[in-house]
């Protein structure tokens, strides 16, 4: 059987992400796998602790995810998903590393949004999210 492109696989990640099964992940984590997040120095090992750590997250009714962009080359992806439970929002970049068809490595950044300096008015204009 042929091993799925490095991006399928991340396709494949976020499409298990979205039935709320965060255990059912585990099909596409390597047995080594681990899930970084620099902003708040935590790591987490292995596909058990993925699937605790996003089932017992305080959630307000079922994730939804939509991939904005997926990009990626031989042994690596990235994606850029906004996430939601129908109350919080939030955007993610996630940076995959991949080898034989699982993932051994994510280390994702969970960027707050704040409001535009009024300094720069004068050259930006805001982006409408609807486009």
């Amino acid at each position: 059987m042929p091993i799925p492109s490095d991006v399928d696989t991340v396709q494949t990640f976020w499409r298990l992400m979205a039935t709320n099964d965060f255990f059912a992940v585990a099909q596409v984590l390597a047995p080594g796998f681990v899930l970084e997040w620099p902003q708040s120095n935590e790591r987490i090992r292995g596909a058990q602790n993925f699937g605790r750590m996003n089932t017992e997250y305080p959630a307000h009714g079922p994730w939804r995810f939509t991939v904005n962009r997926l990009v990626g080359g031989p042994g690596e992806a990235v994606s850029d998903v906004s996430v939601t439970d129908g109350v919080q929002s939030a955007r993610a970049l996630s940076f995959f590393t991949v080898e034989n068809g699982l993932i051994t490595r994510l280390v994702e950044f969970w960027p707050e949004p704040y409001a535009a300096l009024a300094n720069r008015a004068h050259l930006v204009e805001p982006i409408d999210p609807s486009k």
